[in-house]
């Protein structure tokens, strides 16, 4: 694990009518991956965007894409994804029955793969990919839109999964969802070492200065 977590800014909060400054607003932060939610209206009750977007922000930017699939059926999509430039692909396991399969194939095309939980989806679920996955997100709010307030008890979760991968090869251990100010020392506490930060990034006067905040949780 990283001794000191990364944070990812969602643009799913952003205006994205004006992406290119969302972007511009990422990397002036000094944050360190951008985040991607792609949600279809069928697996989450939304609808954001689709390859072309992200194929889009690649060409602002050089900073890594975790493309968090939250559709139905996502082994045919990732294909479309991996062509726009994501660096991760991160699906949700509770929209696959071969999830090692999709790992493979993902990880064969030479991008990071990463497996997504919901709140309800117990941390054992994913004891036999432990040893293929990159990235491991945990849902902290039930999945579909932006500014919900963190479920507290997804947090023993994040430190289920953290035991679970003791000795093994380093993985990213991600939060999204409610994770600001507030709620931020708790869920490092917990084990996680990736921030996703959609809403309070965004709404932040200085958003670098909360891209440090949220960095510092290990050390404040």
């Amino acid at each position: 694990m990283n001794n000191q977590p990364l944070v990812a800014p969602s643009v799913l909060s952003a205006d994205f009518g004006d992406i290119a400054a969302a972007i511009d607003r990422i990397e002036a932060s000094q944050a360190d991956m951008v985040h991607l939610d792609v949600m279809d209206g069928h697996f989450v009750p939304n609808i954001t965007f689709g390859p072309k977007m992200v194929a889009d922000i690649r060409k602002r930017t050089k900073l890594p894409l975790d493309v968090h699939l939250m559709v139905d059926n996502p082994e045919s999509h990732v294909d479309a994804f991996i062509d726009a430039g994501a660096d991760y692909i991160t699906f949700h396991l509770e929209a696959v029955t071969h999830a090692h399969r999709l790992i493979q194939r993902i990880r064969d095309a030479k991008v990071k793969a990463g497996i997504s939980l919901v709140p309800s989806t117990p941390a054992s679920a994913i004891s036999e990919l432990l040893e293929d996955l990159d990235l491991v997100l945990v849902m902290t709010v039930n999945p579909g839109f932006g500014g919900q307030k963190l479920i507290p008890g997804c947090l023993r979760k994040v430190t289920q999964i953290k035991t679970m991968f003791e000795g093994a090869s380093p993985i990213l251990l991600s939060v999204d969802g409610g994770i600001n100010r507030d709620t931020v020392r708790a869920a490092v506490s917990a084990g996680a070492n990736l921030l996703v930060s959609g809403s309070a990034f965004f709404r932040a006067e200085d958003p670098a200065e909360e891209v440090r905040f949220l960095k510092a949780a290990l050390s404040s």
